[in-house]
């Protein structure tokens, strides 16, 4: 009987140990753990913004640095055979609106440079303008603080997005709350008149023109993102109907027009408020790839969807991440078929920058594990941008309540 017992008792063990290695070894290969290639940034410590840009050959990122509590430096690098080159100041100044969510953008046409920040333009908190600053391929001082809106009104503009469009010029898109009304305080937080989104072309001489309102009524301070299709170019946002429902919606220039704008899925994501977390989308010919987060019924989540014709129709979406996911999306496409997708999730009470390829017929490959991040809004919106065959990340780390930004890469192979 002793024995009996004593063999029945070392099975017993032998199993459970059994079951926790392979439960650690499933672990493991969920988790993915490939090399994250740190890069040195050059910008130092009191920085914070980061925002990437690429055109697949060649990246340049933009950062905000913090001289003292009232002057506030916009900087931007080249990445050079593998390495960010020494800052370059774009312009220095006071009465700045430095917001986590808001952050001033670099982007690059044949050579021709366009960048941006927000400025007071009163003593409100939600009044600012948005000033482009823009240096021609053949010149070499940048020229600065060009208004991108006429109305004059002590608003809210921002959350820009800027994309290269034709030979030499670029396609610009903001949230402008001209229509909100002297309050913008009030404005800001969903109540006195609406907010809405416009676009624009801008010249590498930072001249203005094409100027059109894409949506009377959008959603007060989510992130815009925008696309050139084979049709032309595509704007995406989080809007806003008489209901409060703040789903993703789409307008798309076809034949010189801009088409009435639709969700892309309907979440009926019923809030009172900004959840301030707006899409981001890209595009390859007519097909596009949407990421975007959504919390209905208080489950927040991140989800991607597809489309072959460039925006006009979507398949079904897909779901990337659930539960404490903090959404603050981006993505990239590889090809027509396949796209790389990234977002904030917490984890056993960790917070994670993940990454993991998706394509179109819906398979997905194990989470890659980017960083360990802080949940606050001081970590702001990683960045993600292609170059060659490897995916580039930007992010504002935290350490002893000092900021500064952190870069890395990762192989495309290891997707």
């Amino acid at each position: 009987m002793k024995l009996r017992n004593f063999l029945t008792s070392t099975l017993a063990i032998f199993l459970l140990l059994s079951c926790t290695s392979k439960k650690k070894e499933q672990k493991s290969s969920e988790e993915n753990t490939v090399e994250v290639h740190p890069l040195v940034f050059p910008g130092g410590s009191d920085t914070s913004l980061p925002h990437l840009f690429s055109n697949n050959n060649q990246a340049i990122v933009s950062w905000v640095k913090s001289i003292n509590d009232s002057v506030a430096q916009l900087n931007y690098s080249y990445l050079k055979d593998g390495n960010w080159e020494q800052p370059i100041e774009i312009i220095t100044g006071k009465d700045w609106f430095v917001n986590w969510a808001d952050y001033p953008t670099i982007t690059e046409n044949n050579g021709n440079l366009l960048a941006h920040y927000l400025e007071k333009s009163s003593k409100e908190t939600f009044a600012y303008d948005v000033k482009l600053n823009v240096l021609p391929k053949e010149a070499s001082k940048w020229q600065t603080q060009k208004v991108l809106h006429t109305d004059g009104t002590k608003t809210e503009h921002g959350f820009v997005t800027a994309l290269p469009y034709q030979d030499d010029s670029f396609f610009i898109t903001w949230l402008d709350g001209r229509n909100t009304g002297s309050d913008a305080a009030d404005a800001h937080a969903g109540h006195g008149g609406t907010m809405a989104i416009r676009a624009a072309e801008v010249s590498s001489e930072g001249i203005v023109s094409e100027e059109v309102l894409l949506d009377s009524k959008t959603c007060s301070c989510c992130q815009t993102t925008a696309a050139i299709t084979d049709n032309g170019p595509i704007v995406l946002y989080r809007d806003r109907t008489d209901d409060e429902i703040r789903d993703i919606a789409i307008t798309r220039r076809v034949d010189g027009k801009w088409t009435t704008p639709k969700f892309i899925y309907n979440d009926g994501w019923e809030i009172n408020g900004c959840p301030v977390n707006g899409p981001k989308v890209d595009a390859i010919e007519n097909s596009i790839v949407v990421a975007w987060f959504t919390a209905v019924n208080k489950e927040p989540k991140v989800q991607l969807i597809f489309s072959e014709n460039g925006g006009e129709d979507f398949l079904a979406p897909m779901l990337i991440s659930t539960k404490e996911t903090l959404g603050r999306v981006d993505v990239e496409m590889l090809n027509a078929d396949t796209a790389i997708v990234s977002w904030m999730e917490t984890i056993a009470k960790k917070t994670y920058l993940k990454a993991m390829k998706v394509t179109k017929g819906g398979v997905k490959s194990t989470p890659i594990s980017i960083s360990v991040m802080g949940d606050s809004r001081d970590t702001g919106f990683p960045q993600m941008e292609r170059v060659g065959d490897k995916m580039y990340f930007a992010w504002t780390a935290h350490e002893a309540k000092i900021s500064s930004i952190k870069t890395a890469y990762v192989g495309l192979d290891l997707f």
